[in-house]
């Protein structure tokens, strides 16, 4: 079948045309970039040949066929942009004609000088054209055309001597008679044209996007070795479900800060584009947004009902034991509990809130969720009042960090949005699940430590089964339940003195000690204060009909099993000097059953390697499953 491709299309696109539409060929694809792949493309409207660029969204196209050296293929959106003094052809979207064909046509190589004028280099069938220094053009046979883009031109027949031939100059594009200007040169003032978020990318020159913010950051302020200032952040969300993040500084803050809301719809243009920081840009997307004194910022005052006001990629709560620490998720589930906020003394000196709450799903596992700062006392108290009144209301969190500290857990960082109750077909849904069954279902938790637990995952051993079959000695720890017997407790360090200094998201926790003027001092943190923490560190002997063994306790799992937080026992037993109260205490936790949930690994101490085995959970035997378990025992063991 006969292909006709668009005459003078390259020539047309560098000129300024962006609608055309033209069918143009694909004569090479190259793979470019270390960090980030795209390809590089040259096109052939089967008279000239230009270097163009794929956005990196049109990437699959390559790598699953669809375009192809020698494709034909028609330009839907595109623009061309100059970089490093060249022209080059961005391709935002495309349609392949042809999968694969002849060349068509004798493309020419177009070259820039640097007067700015082109030089077109002629492309037989019997050879392939090379640019040299002098600018001699030559010609080398075979069987097929391929192009250089250099500043040399070679030409050699295979058993002819050398040829040389002066470069042909190809006539500048003529517009059609009614795009001819009839005046001086004007500035092309006409407004930018509106592209998907998707396609932005650093080629474009002038661009527009329309979409809506569905958050707003903070003002921040920072200092470093250039001097202070301030900086906000706001992500944008697009009809077509892209997203994407822009950045202002100082001045620009100024102009747009107050200008910025969350929910509106904006139009906005004349921003550079730079790599998305990733330690801190959750959003799905290659690139950021810096806006400058030149951007523009326009609010549209009509609804744009096309586009969502905001958009989750929820995680069951049991995927969140895979993730990778620090990573950011959405997730959704029901409010099971609420602790109050409390308190935390920062690094840096100032204190903020904390408030820890239990989210569940239909996964059947549930998860700590940390709320830190102003979410303490906006959302977390209005999810305290439902939770008081009896009420279990739906929590989608979007953009909230987990963290493998003691087991899996998420908590709030600065770009975070908390929806109470949203209106969604998922919570929807989980809301349905709860009310009809699912708030009776017992899920078990990923926080703490992240242990596989519950019925169907629960290993029981012995004692003696710790060292008979070699536990924790593997690369991975073990993880058991034990039903034993609290035998021997060491009351003489039953636990430290602790830093209450936040680093990041985390308590810093490292032993402090007394400083010269009666203060705390921690040495990792470089800081005094006042007051510090108290954490339970318990070294102690658990038994059951098989043997006895060591273990560590450290701060949930003591509280758990004393029944009291670590300062109130250090207090009596150090400053109020209630040794009666004390002991008794300590008696009655002796010499009573406990369900452990133990931590077995093999870890080394200086030369030596020891298997510690480490509390994780410590509860009250609950009699009535505990007799459901033996009897299941029994029945297997007649079976068998």
């Amino acid at each position: 079948m006969p292909v006709n491709l668009t005459v003078n299309a390259i020539s047309a696109i560098n000129a300024g045309d962006v609608n055309s539409k033209p069918v143009v060929q694909v004569l090479d694809i190259k793979l470019i970039g270390t960090t980030q792949e795209r390809y590089r493309l040259t096109l052939s409207d089967s008279e000239s040949t230009h270097q163009a660029m794929l956005a990196t969204q049109l990437n699959n196209r390559v790598k699953s066929g669809r375009v192809r050296k020698t494709s034909v293929i028609q330009l839907i959106e595109y623009i061309c942009s100059t970089v490093q003094n060249r022209k080059i052809i961005v391709v935002l979207n495309m349609e392949t004609i042809i999968p694969e064909c002849e060349i068509i046509g004798n493309p020419k190589v177009i070259v820039e000088s640097n007067s700015g004028a082109h030089k077109t280099i002629s492309n037989g069938a019997s050879g392939s054209t090379v640019l040299s220094n002098n600018g001699n053009l030559s010609a080398q046979r075979s069987g097929h055309a391929s192009f250089a883009n250099s500043k040399n031109l070679s030409t050699q027949n295979s058993g002819n001597r050398m040829q040389n031939y002066p470069p042909a100059i190809q006539p500048a594009y003529q517009p059609p008679p009614n795009y001819k200007s009839h005046g001086a040169i004007m500035k092309n003032e006409a407004p930018a044209r509106i592209i998907p978020i998707a396609a932005l990318n650093p080629y474009q020159g002038r661009w527009a996007i329309k979409a809506r913010v569905t958050a707003k950051g903070d003002l921040r302020r920072y200092n470093n070795s250039r001097g202070d200032g301030k900086v906000f952040s706001f992500d944008l969300l697009d009809s077509d479900g892209g997203e994407i993040r822009v950045t202002c500084f100082n001045a620009v803050v100024d102009r747009f800060y107050d200008k910025i809301e969350a929910g509106k719809v904006y139009m906005i243009s004349k921003g550079s584009l730079k790599p998305a920081q990733k330690n801190f840009n959750h959003l799905k997307n290659e690139w950021e947004i810096f806006l400058e004194t030149t951007s523009t910022v326009d609010l549209c005052p009509d609804e744009d009902v096309s586009i969502p006001r905001q958009q989750f990629s929820f995680r069951p709560i049991s995927e969140i034991e895979s993730a990778e620490n620090n990573s950011i998720i959405d997730v959704i589930g029901i409010v099971t509990a609420v602790n109050p906020s409390v308190p935390i003394l920062r690094k840096n000196g100032m204190e903020t809130q904390r408030r820890i709450l239990n989210l569940k799903d239909q996964s059947g596992r549930s998860v700590e969720l940390t709320l830190w700062g102003d979410f303490c006392n906006r959302e977390g108290q209005k999810l305290q009042e439902l939770a008081e009144a009896g009420f279990s209301p739906v929590l989608a969190v979007k953009a909230a960090k987990v963290s493998d500290f003691t087991g899996k857990s998420i908590g709030t960082i600065s770009s975070t949005q908390l929806f109470i109750n949203p209106d969604s077909a998922e919570a929807q849904t989980l809301r349905d699940w709860f009310d009809q069954g699912g708030k009776d279902i017992a899920s078990q938790s990923i926080s703490r430590e992240n242990m596989p637990v519950g019925s169907k995952n629960e290993i029981r051993k012995t004692v003696s089964q710790i060292k008979d079959e070699g536990l924790g000695r593997s690369d991975k720890p073990d993880w058991v339940t034990v039903k034993a017997t609290m035998t021997f407790i060491k009351t003489d360090t039953f636990c430290y003195t602790a830093c209450p200094l936040m680093i990041g998201d985390r308590q810093c926790n490292k032993k402090v000690t007394r400083s010269g003027n009666s203060r705390w001092q921690c040495d990792r943190c470089n800081q005094e204060f006042e007051e510090c923490d108290y954490r339970y560190l318990l070294q102690a002997q658990i038994q059951d009909h098989t043997g006895l063994t060591w273990v560590t306790t450290f701060q949930e799992s003591g509280e758990e099993i004393f029944g009291c937080p670590a300062k109130e026992l250090y207090m009596m037993k150090y400053e109020e000097a209630d040794d009666t109260r004390f002991s008794e205490i300590i008696r009655n936790c002796l010499f009573r059953q406990f369900m452990f949930r133990l931590k077995i690994k093999e870890e080394f101490y200086g030369d030596e390697q020891r298997v510690k085995i480490t509390v994780v959970k410590a509860e009250k035997v609950n009699h009535s499953a505990e007799s459901t378990y033996l009897l299941d025992l029994i029945s297997k063991f007649r079976l068998s």
